[in-house]
């Protein structure tokens, strides 16, 4: 998906004609490159996912400028020549950033690495708080885990035919038993958040380990806090990757990240939201398990990896494993994990 050709009217387009481009990251949404300059400047180019509207580059333009403003560090978008944000295409619109010089990756490889992630995220979250934007993209909808298991539940009954149904019935089985057994998660107020905070999703410095900044920014919107905190440690705690038969829940990461946000956010998170973060991890991992699991039998919305696995549907598959596993480790921690936010916050 990545490697495919950029169209010369989409570099042309910027001015870029003549640049080297090779593809960037391993994102499941969007196609993204790499534009390397003759002026030693480099870019990154995507191609948005034609399910996000070309509008969110609005949203993002103005993030990403408050974020700016308030010191931390945020990749800008830059306009075509004739002065627009994004060029629409049927396979989704283009738009062009400044290159943030740092590197990403797809699992954490210490507490330290955890606690800066924190520390960022938290940083990031203080940062929003006092903008005043009416989102463009509303992304409503997007944490209603009891609409996921329901499109679950059809997807078993409109593809009782599927050929891994064999596989994937018990699956979806110990999906929907567990989400059975979580708390109902409070009704608490929405922050303007990132949406997708993935370990992924996060720049670090190559040489020191500090956590840079935030990319792939199309999920920003407001959500409830502990849904977008139960997202990243989700993602940030599992030490073996999103679709390894050996995932797992790493206390000592959720600790250090736990640490690392509170350094920041101390005071300013609520009683309430704090308490809802273990509970909202949990959720989280329940709710893209069966969304994996559904994909497993839809096969039209999340990529897959070609070399690794025989079909879409297998990788889907090794997701949600992953991530029901990782979510009974949790449960099965739950009482220290709920110790170590209590300890972090003081609440």
């Amino acid at each position: 998906m990545q490697g495919l050709e950029v169209p010369k009217s989409i570099l042309s387009a910027w001015n870029l004609s003549g640049c080297t481009v090779s593809p960037l990251g391993s994102g499941l949404i969007n196609r993204t490159w790499l534009v390397s300059g003759g002026d030693q400047r480099r870019y990154v180019l995507q191609q948005v996912n034609p399910i996000f509207p070309g509008a969110i580059n609005e949203d993002i333009q103005v993030v990403t400028a408050h974020l700016r403003a308030r010191g931390l560090a945020a990749p800008e978008l830059l306009r075509t020549t004739d002065g627009r944000l994004w060029l629409d295409d049927p396979g989704g619109a283009f738009r062009l950033m400044t290159h943030v010089d740092g590197v990403s990756r797809d699992r954490l490889e210490s507490p330290a690495e955890a606690r800066e992630a924190g520390q960022l995220l938290a940083r990031f979250h203080r940062a929003l708080a006092d903008l005043e934007h009416e989102f463009r993209n509303q992304r409503l909808g997007v944490h209603d885990t009891d609409r996921h298991l329901a499109v679950l539940r059809q997807a078993l009954v409109d593809h009782a035919t599927h050929r891994d149904i064999g596989a994937i019935r018990p699956l979806a089985a110990e999906i929907l038993g567990l989400a059975d057994a979580l708390p109902r998660l409070p009704a608490l107020p929405d922050r303007i958040v990132h949406g997708d905070p993935k370990i992924n999703n996060l720049l670090f410095d190559a040489a020191s380990g500090r956590a840079l900044c935030f990319i792939d920014l199309d999920t920003l919107g407001r959500m409830p806090l502990h849904l977008e905190l139960g997202d990243a440690f989700r993602s940030w705690c599992n030490p073996k990757g999103e679709d390894s038969p050996r995932s797992a829940f790493a206390l000592d990461l959720f600790t250090a990240a736990v640490d690392g946000y509170a350094a920041v956010a101390r005071g300013w998170i609520t009683p309430e939201e704090s308490a809802a973060i273990v509970p909202g991890t949990l959720t989280i991992y329940v709710e893209l398990a069966a969304r994996f699991c559904a994909d497993a039998l839809r096969e039209s919305y999340f990529g897959w990896d070609e070399q690794r696995f025989p079909s879409r549907s297998a990788h889907n598959q090794a997701r949600a494993a992953s991530q029901i596993t990782a979510a009974r480790a949790l449960w099965d921690a739950r009482g220290a994990a709920e110790e170590a936010v209590r300890r972090a916050f003081g609440h």
